[in-house]
């Protein structure tokens, strides 16, 4: 969380110690407990809070801004916001929208995508084996045990065929998270994915997956842990085999 300043620019001279609570305490301290609460969710509880006390001034377009910033979508907001008004009012409501549409005015279709844990950056570094925009959203920190990804197809992209190798454990697992895809063995039918699907994938399997013609696709990849793993990439998926599904 970016170290918050305003409290003591504003009040600092006039209310210090309010300053001090604002920036220190309240986006010091609490906003910073990810570990516990994401900082998506403490901007949707944060939002909500606000518009359910009628609060709809500057206040809530600086959190409607952070929101997005923290990884809700447009469609997401809109979603959100809509829920609200059946709790918080009508009125409340529209005040929000207003602001809302104002904040993500600028939005580009590919960011109301990516599902919970957000679209990322272009998947660049792995384009070569690739057909189609993808894009990567790494979660974990670097040196940590267990690597999550998040990885986002655009509607038609899909990962060339390609193998996980490991003398021992290795493989990937798979957890659709937003969207409808497809995972397909060799020798196997292609099977469809939507989110809450879980893919197991052995190590030295012949695999890909990849987004359905008309969905985007994400899913979580965990990839598991073994010795002497490493990723073998193969032949692109045919337009042939992919229009064939």
């Amino acid at each position: 969380m970016k170290k918050q300043t305003a409290g003591h620019e504003q009040l600092g001279a006039f209310a210090p110690e309010f300053a001090r609570l604002n920036d220190d305490v309240l986006f010091g301290e609490v906003w910073s407990r990810e570990s516990k609460l994401s900082l998506k969710l403490r901007s949707i509880v944060t939002i909500s809070a606000l518009i359910g006390k009628g609060i709809t001034d500057s206040s809530l377009k600086y959190h409607l801004a952070t929101a997005r910033k923290n990884g809700v979508s447009q469609e997401e907001m809109a979603e959100i916001l809509t829920h609200i008004a059946f709790y918080a009012g009508w009125p409340n409501a529209w005040a929000a929208f207003r602001m809302a549409k104002e904040v993500y005015a600028d939005a580009a279709p590919s960011e109301n995508h990516g599902g919970f844990f957000g679209l990322g950056q272009p998947n660049d570094a792995y384009a070569a084996y690739f057909i189609g925009q993808s894009y990567l959203n790494v979660l974990t920190k670097p040196g940590e045990a267990l690597t999550i990804c998040n990885v986002t197809f655009e509607p038609g992209c899909r990962n060339n065929w390609h193998i996980h190798h490991a003398t021992k454990g290795g493989g990937q697992i798979l957890i659709c998270v937003d969207g409808e895809g497809w995972y397909q063995e060799e020798g196997k039918p292609a099977q469809a994915m939507k989110p809450g699907d879980i893919v197991e994938i052995p190590a030295g399997v012949k695999h890909w997956h990849g987004a359905k013609k008309n969905s985007w696709f994400s899913h979580l990849a965990f990839e598991v842990p073994g010795e002497n793993t490493s990723n073998e990439w193969l032949e692109p998926v045919s337009d042939e085999q992919y229009n064939g599904l």
